[in-house]
């Protein structure tokens, strides 16, 4: 049973919001759109942001604000009404633990949509360097302590001969990412547990395995780039001795400056992620207030725009965005028609999930 300031909360909060919806949109009110959350699924939501306002005969642009995905379910999940996000944009789906946030204050009923996919994409300049990369790799240049040792890997060639005697210099995302998260869980964990010893940590003691397989150094080999992965292209395009870290669709855009590194000898394209054959393949996420669709002119309009354009010839696929499968799509245009609210079962993966 929820405490009594929770719904009281709640109550007001929702009574607010309404007021947006015959407001001219003065003082604690809003008739626009807000999104916030991963900067990878910015350039997405900016694009469904202009095909929305171009065939919305009056309607205001979404405001899409670039957090990083974790900065952006935080603040998705501070409230209900008019001085809170609507959506938060995700490079990772939402945890369990943000999930009970969102409960506790009040934001009770969310759509998730998989809107599409990504890869963790691993790059060089164009005429940089060569690595042919794998999560063992990867881990046992990235981790601060691999295997729970001393970190002392200075060049490729320390963690694998075959490698070039180039420092490790690889620029990539914040804890705050959703690129990050992603890179943890597909590559660093990947890589770490290839360790018989490390596999079985994760039953004896996950949070002793969490911290020795994702923890990265701060020694200068990996330097945290900020929110905002352009920064990354233009720092491994000025050293060619470098490496960066970002989603797909950043490497498809600036092909012409960075090229793919392969990853267990799989380059990271559309069709190999699409195939989830790419070991960085992750799926991109949208998450909507359902009391806000009630409230917040036109957001079931925009919405629906994004069902218009994630399919595999649509305009997202066309800016590096990778389509979900056919019956992925169907089932999340499913919840935007139906306005479907994702469960602490759907999350978890307990029974009676939907």
């Amino acid at each position: 049973m929820k405490p009594m300031k929770t719904v009281a909360f709640a109550a007001i909060a929702s009574l607010t919001l309404v007021a947006c919806d015959n407001s001219g949109g003065g003082a604690g009110t809003r008739d626009s759109i807000r999104a916030v959350g991963s900067s990878t699924v910015y350039p997405f939501a900016k694009q469904v942001a202009e095909n929305f306002a171009r065939s919305q005969a009056g309607a205001k642009s979404p405001l899409i604000e670039s957090t990083g995905t974790g900065g952006g379910i935080q603040l998705f999940c501070s409230g209900l009404g008019p001085d809170t996000p609507d959506m938060a944009n995700a490079s990772r789906r939402m945890k369990v633990s943000e999930f009970d946030s969102c409960q506790e204050n009040g934001v009770e009923e969310i759509i998730e949509l998989q809107v599409g996919l990504d890869g963790i994409a691993f790059a060089s300049a164009t005429n940089g360097i060569n690595l042919n990369l794998s999560p063992k790799i990867v881990y046992e240049a990235l981790a601060a302590n691999p295997y729970g040792g001393e970190q002392t890997a200075k060049t490729w060639a320390d963690v694998d001969p075959s490698l070039p005697a180039i420092p490790i210099l690889v620029y990539g995302p914040p804890s705050t990412s959703g690129t990050r998260d992603a890179l943890k869980e597909l590559v660093l964990e990947a890589g770490c547990d290839t360790n018989p010893e490390m596999k079985a940590l994760k039953d004896e003691d996950k949070d002793r395995h969490q911290t020795v397989c994702t923890e990265v150094r701060s020694d200068g080999a990996y330097v945290d780039q900020g929110e905002q992965d352009n920064l990354i292209v233009q720092k491994i395009e000025s050293n060619p001795n470098s490496v960066g870290v970002f989603g797909f669709s950043y490497l498809d855009e600036n092909a012409d400056k960075v090229k793919g590194l392969p990853m267990n000898g799989v380059d990271p394209t559309y069709e190999n992620i699409a195939s989830f054959e790419y070991p960085g393949a992750r799926p991109l996420f949208v998450y909507v207030k359902k009391a806000h669709m009630r409230a917040i002119p036109g957001l079931d309009a925009y919405l629906q725009e994004w069902v218009k354009s994630w399919g595999a010839d649509g305009p997202l696929a066309q800016i590096g965005m990778v389509a979900s499968d056919a019956q992925k799509m169907a089932e999340n245009e499913r919840k935007v028609n139906e306005q479907i609210a994702l469960t602490r079962a759907d999350l978890t993966g307990e029974a009676g999930g939907n």
